[in-house]
């Protein structure tokens, strides 16, 4: 069992960056294009939350950076968790199932809410905690001496969560500190000094991933990435498009747009009513009577935010 778990972490506290260690990117995959953080420390130390930024990307007493993916196949392809600096292992988890967390099986965790993973000893009380890791992955056991970029296992979907990332907690002497904020955790309108080696630009929501279906698909084949085709018969019931995203704020607005050989097949813009973690929405067209024209087909999602483009995708489909 993990000797320290995620109940222990103390209250958020302020820490100087001067003789912190650096941490370098604890996952295997390129930020903004096959994984993204979906959330970080919540900066509030009341009940409502906000990120470093004075942002929505946290919720009530997160206390940790989430690195997700963009399905669950990507985390059934494989996505290493790398040590983010050299340390000792303090103690291991593994053999928990991956599976998505429902509010009935939460008592059934006993605790367990962290998964598999594993506690990493840099010295000097600075340690970090990796949470949700797949299931007969972890590579490392207590005792262990790893280096920064280490493969310790893979991302996974255990523990108390509901989509595949890797929580990584940073704690000096027990007191959580954020590394996108290491001066002060009490308030997003303060210093920003990062304990990253590298920048990571801070992303406020955006796109996961789009994709054409024949109907409108569920949220749980779109979420595993199943959902999505690159060529449909000219018979096919409908032409849907749909986009999936993180990062929601109310009046936010996501617009779908098919065109095709002989040009605008659909369009629709639909106002978001709320902040979310993770959201889809998807719209499109009845098959014509003949069927649609043969050829090539382009979607086009936007997610437009004050005004202003906040991220975009484009997929191309065959219908023959």
């Amino acid at each position: 069992m993990l000797t320290r778990s995620i109940a222990l972490i103390g209250a958020l506290a302020a820490y100087p960056a001067a003789g912190a260690p650096t941490f370098s990117l604890p996952v295997d995959c390129a930020l903004g294009e096959t994984c993204f953080i979906q959330n970080y420390v919540d900066q509030d130390s009341g009940p409502d939350a906000v990120d470093h930024t004075c942002g929505p990307l946290t919720y009530d007493g997160h206390k940790g950076t989430d690195f997700a993916l963009p399905s669950t196949a990507a985390m059934d392809h494989g996505v290493n968790v790398l040590a983010a600096a050299d340390g000792i292992v303090l103690g291991t988890r593994d053999g928990m199932a991956d599976r998505v967390i429902r509010t009935e099986d939460i008592p059934s965790l006993q605790g367990k809410d962290c998964g598999n993973g594993l506690a990493l000893d840099h010295g000097d009380g600075w340690v970090t905690q990796y949470c949700h890791m797949k299931q007969g992955s972890v590579s490392v056991s207590t005792g262990d001496t790893v280096s920064r970029g280490q493969i310790l296992g893979e991302i996974g979907l255990s523990g108390r969560t509901q989509f595949p990332h890797l929580h990584i907690s940073v704690r000096a002497n027990d007191e959580v500190v954020d590394p996108f904020s290491a001066e002060d955790t009490s308030t997003c309108t303060g210093s920003h000094v990062s304990l990253w080696d590298a920048p990571m630009p801070y992303v406020g929501g955006g796109m996961i991933r789009a994709g054409f279906e024949v109907g409108v698909p569920s949220y749980e084949t779109v979420k595993s990435g199943i959902a999505g085709r690159d060529k449909i018969p000219s018979q096919a019931k409908a032409l849907v498009l749909f986009g999936y995203a993180f990062g929601s704020l109310p009046d936010d607005e996501m617009s779908l747009v098919i065109t095709g050989p002989q040009g605008h097949v659909f369009a629709h813009t639909e106002v978001l009513t709320k902040t979310q973690a993770q959201y889809f929405r998807a719209g499109g067209k009845r098959t014509p009577m003949g069927g649609w024209p043969v050829g090539h087909y382009h979607g086009e999602v936007t997610i437009t935010r004050d005004g202003a483009t906040l991220d975009q995708q484009r997929v191309e489909l065959l219908i023959e």
